[in-house]
């Protein structure tokens, strides 16, 4: 997780997001560097719309959150019905970022 933090501190800060940058942070926090791990991260984030990607996480977070009154039953009908299809975005989202956990 180290090193998914230390891209996202790096992205927050606006800085490059380069192995040398990853590798700085991780050093400076204490960590042991594992330079293949650092490789990796980098290849898995080339394409990747950070923002984007925060974005999509961000929604489903936001609308669990979200204060609610007893609705009707058709519109919890269509809720259930358009998180089905989050579900299936989120997935497919993630699927390009989870790599990064292993």
């Amino acid at each position: 997780m180290e090193y998914v933090y230390s891209a996202m501190l790096l992205h927050s800060a606006g800085k490059e997001i380069t192995e040398d940058n990853v590798k700085k942070i991780l050093t400076a926090a204490g960590v042991d560097v594992d330079d293949a791990r650092i490789k990796a991260l980098i290849a898995s984030l080339d394409g990747v719309d950070i923002e984007e990607a925060i974005k999509s996480a961000a929604v489903p977070v936001a609308a669990a959150a979200a204060p609610g009154g007893a609705a009707p039953a058709e519109e919890k009908k269509e809720e259930a019905e358009e998180e089905e299809e989050e579900e299936v975005s989120e997935e497919e989202a993630a699927a390009g970022l989870g790599a990064l956990f292993d």
